[in-house]
């Protein structure tokens, strides 16, 4: 498939933002169909930003070959509208984002799983291992989750569940502290993994916000909400990459 350069890339995004420009103040029923794709191209990018771009995950496609797949999904899914429901609908665009999204994100699963492998999986099956693979990440989600974040809850009276006693056995906190940083110095900056670690205490003692802000030289009266924001961005990317089998043991 056809690949973007930085230039190219930057003139197709003032192409196509000047593009809507020129469409603002018509009616949703007024657009041609020429005029929704153009409408909905940012909505394109949107979508293929949110699929993993790892080898493993989308194979031989780039972030440029997935937008260039939606984009197909999307003329498509404008040849297939129907503008007498449209008209039916309480909120048009509300209605034709969903329509849009859901065949967007169809015609860029198809192209990846065609580029991945020689192997063709019927699309039913795969959409089972995507929702087995849901169930994985969700148990990874919960691991890490319970780990780094739970330390930032506020238990008070009221919240009986903080009150139950906890029988399980506990972890065995420096193997577990050591398999963390392996995991983070894997797949996070070196800035996310510093916030991780002091905020947890993964080989020091516990610090605050404040301290890892200081720390990590992030100025200003609201340097604490920073640290809350990379904590939370270096868990999400955690919860992404790592697969479920690594956090088994623990979970």
């Amino acid at each position: 498939m056809k690949k973007y350069n930085i230039q190219n890339y930057i003139r197709y995004k003032n192409d196509v933002k000047q593009a809507v420009a020129r469409l603002e103040g018509k009616f949703w029923d007024e657009y041609t169909r020429e005029e929704l794709t153009t409408k909905f191209l940012p909505l394109v990018e949107n979508i293929a930003r949110k699929f993993a771009t790892s080898q493993q995950a989308s194979g031989v496609m780039s972030i440029m070959d997935m937008i260039q797949s939606g984009s197909l999904g999307l003329v498509q899914a404008v040849r297939k509208l129907d503008y007498e429901k449209l008209r039916e609908s309480e909120d048009m665009e509300k209605t034709l984002k969903s329509f849009f999204a859901k065949r967007i994100k169809g015609s860029i699963r198809r192209q990846i799983d065609s580029n991945r492998g020689s192997i063709r999986i019927p699309e039913h099956k795969l959409n089972e291992i995507r929702k087995d693979f849901g169930k994985d990440k969700k148990m990874v989600e919960m691991f890490f989750n319970s780990v780094f974040l739970s330390i930032d809850a506020n238990p008070n009276d009221e919240d009986m569940v903080y009150q139950i006693p906890d029988t399980s056995e506990p972890y065995n906190i420096d193997l577990l502290n050591l398999y963390l940083k392996g995991l983070c110095q894997s797949h996070l900056t070196e800035r996310e993994y510093q916030v991780l670690r002091l905020s947890y205490g993964l080989d020091c003692d516990k610090h605050s916000a404040t301290q890892i802000a200081e720390y990590l030289g992030i100025e200003g009266s609201s340097s604490y909400v920073r640290v809350s924001q990379l904590k939370r961005q270096a868990v999400d990317k955690l919860i992404e990459n790592v697969d479920h089998s690594q956090v088994l043991d623990f979970v």
